[in-house]
């Protein structure tokens, strides 16, 4: 019976679908078109003072005169929202394959009827790293205030603290130069990670072809060592990719906080892939059962999201150092960042928390299509509020712009992921655990 079912599991990338995610990249890029030009007119600067406090921004500045023009208003909120969409579609690459391979080495055998839907999430990861290493040259001086090579020679602008941190971005180079150590790190976390995408991915379809438990086996390993792999780039990318934004603030736990705000996102959108799937009549092996876990998934990492998001906020804010409480003061004070910094809490935490509580919530379709993109547009937000406030200022804004360049970026995150969907079978019939998904009860 578990054989007949799978043989039909083959999804189809229909013209409609395609083209209800072509009609989402147009709007995107109309959208974008539009808030270019309203952002031509010029910086809309809300008042940044709450209760007759001044926001206090330790944020360096340099005399534009000297070295530069700043770049305008328009380029300057169109690279940062290029770049903070960029990290958070990657996190929704790396996490497809984080989830296989967490999967493989604790040797879970419920997830084997939707493993291919994080699968295929991965093929992501090398066009998000080719994006990221354009980018960075693309956008670097407005985005990364430390690429500026006069922080790191006396002088007027020398910044010391900046200076000090220059082996961690330029090595073997001097400070100011080419950042050889930065972009090697880049290309070596996306080669590797891509690099074990594949092999899994390899090794996963052998099974359809040879029913040998060999290539379980093999991603078992694989898998376990990618886990180390992950553990150590994903902080460092965190570090590379949005602390060094605010070059003089660091956090101990910021690596763990970006990881949770990506694996949580990862999970909603892995959930929701799999409800829409299972309403177009595919995945018959998926059951309530199933979405019962993807639902404690997500309810569980939603309240570990918002125990480092407490852990990291309760440590800077009660400890009141101007060098670090000035990231949160910005954030909490200054508009448009203000009421998400606190509806975060509310989308993040307070919705998914309150509507996934009960057990009938997390094995309804209904209800996980209302919590994940609740989930992934409340941790867009976060990542906004990780990334914009160290570049725009006071300047920052959420319009058509950055609308415009999210709906660009999921069309096409949706269309590699879905096309690369359709090209192998939903369910591997040969999977070793097939049998404990096929009887999976909770």
């Amino acid at each position: 019976m578990a054989h007949v079912i799978i043989e039909d599991e083959q999804y189809t990338f229909r013209r409609e679908t395609r083209n209800k995610l072509f009609i989402l990249l147009g709007a995107g890029i109309v959208l974008l078109v539009i808030g270019i030009l309203f952002a031509l007119g010029g910086p809309h600067i809300e008042a940044a003072a709450e209760g007759g406090h001044e926001v206090v921004h330790q944020q360096e500045a340099h005399a534009a005169g000297a070295h530069g023009a700043e770049p305008q208003y328009w380029i300057k909120r169109l690279y940062t929202t290029l770049w903070m969409n960029n990290v958070f579609f990657t996190g929704l690459g790396i996490i497809g394959l984080f989830f296989v391979a967490i999967h493989y080495a604790a040797q879970a055998g419920w997830s084997a009827g939707i493993i291919r839907i994080p699968l295929s999430m991965g093929n992501w990861i090398p066009i998000a790293g080719i994006l990221m290493l354009i980018l960075f040259f693309i956008t670097n001086h407005t985005v990364f205030h430390w690429t500026h090579d006069y922080l790191y020679h006396e002088g007027s602008q020398f910044d010391k603290i900046i200076a000090g941190k220059a082996k961690f971005f330029f090595w073997p180079g001097e400070g100011g130069g080419f950042p050889v150590f930065y972009i090697l790190r880049m290309v070596l976390f996306f080669g590797m990670w891509y690099w074990f995408y594949m092999l899994i991915r390899k090794n996963l379809l052998a099974e359809d072809l040879e029913d040998k438990p060999i290539y379980w086996y093999k991603n078992r390993s694989t898998s376990a060592w990618f886990l180390v792999f992950f553990a150590i780039s994903s902080s460092v990318a965190a570090w590379d990719w949005v602390m060094s934004i605010d070059t003089h603030w660091f956090s101990t736990m910021f690596g763990w906080y970006v990881f949770a705000s990506w694996w949580v996102t990862g999970l909603a959108m892995i959930t929701l892939i799999c409800a829409h799937l299972k309403s177009a009549g595919y995945l018959k092996i998926v059951n309530s059962n199933h979405l019962h876990d993807l639902g404690k998934y997500m309810f569980a990492f939603t309240i570990f999201w918002t125990y480092i998001w407490f852990s990291q906020f309760l440590l800077i804010w009660y400890a009141n150092i101007p060098e670090e409480s000035v990231y949160f003061v910005e954030r909490m004070t200054t508009s448009p960042y203000s009421w998400i910094f606190y509806t975060n809490l509310i989308l993040n935490f307070v919705l998914p928390f309150l509507l996934l509580m009960t057990r009938d919530s997390k094995r309804q379709i209904s209800m996980l299509k209302v919590v994940c993109p609740i989930i992934i547009v409340g941790h867009w937000f976060d990542f906004y509020n990780m990334v914009t406030p160290g570049i725009m200022k006071e300047e920052g804004a959420i319009g058509l712009l950055e609308i415009g360049v999210a709906l660009i970026f999921l069309a096409a995150y949706l269309l590699v992921v879905l096309g690369s969907m359709a090209k192998i079978p939903l369910v591997g019939k040969n999977h070793p655990t097939l049998a404990e998904s096929l009887n999976h009860h909770i």
